[in-house]
């Protein structure tokens, strides 16, 4: 029977890979395509139709994959003035209000952006000309599901810190 904590190991190496790879190509692709675009509308007065909506959906995936890159590896934007004034163990605290906040505002994005996916495919919406938006749109309740779940896991981690025994940044508040 194999480790379970080898496999959580190697999903979240798979999982890295996974989002840089697909960074990776999206930015190039964006990039490919975007430098395309103005030579193909400068030198032949011709573009794609759908080009500009593509380069739009792409920098909204790009942004997407990237909050939860950042949010795996604890790297998004967060305002820590506490942690420069206090002790570690005392700066754990708001570490995790924060941090379940942000997993209910991510969890809340999620659910929203759901149903917003489900009347995109009530209403039959479309974007690229014709291609069925829920599809372009279907990326918002994943990453946000992603987060939320990366910041419960954040979360629990440092409330199991805190009363983890033996650890002496670990004290009780």
């Amino acid at each position: 029977m194999a480790d379970s904590s080898g496999i959580s190991a190697r999903l979240d190496r798979w999982g890295t890979a996974l989002e840089s790879a697909a960074l990776v190509i999206l930015l190039g692709a964006m990039m490919l395509l975007a430098v395309g675009q103005i030579v193909m509308r400068v030198v032949f007065s011709y573009g794609f139709v759908w080009a500009d909506e593509l380069i739009k959906l792409f920098v909204l995936w790009i942004a997407l994959i990237a909050s939860v890159a950042a949010s795996r590896s604890n790297r998004h934007l967060r305002i820590d003035l506490v942690s420069h004034f206090v002790a570690e163990k005392y700066a754990r605290f708001p570490r995790i209000v924060v941090d379940a906040f942000a997993a209910l505002m991510c969890g809340i994005l999620a659910w929203h952006s759901w149903r917003y996916v489900q009347i995109s495919i009530e209403f039959g919406d479309s974007v690229l000309v014709d291609f069925p938006a829920w599809i372009a749109y279907s990326l918002l309740p994943l990453s946000f599901l992603l987060m939320c779940y990366r910041f419960l896991l954040s979360c629990g981690s440092e409330v199991v810190r805190v009363f983890k025994p033996g650890d002496p940044a670990g004290d009780k508040l």
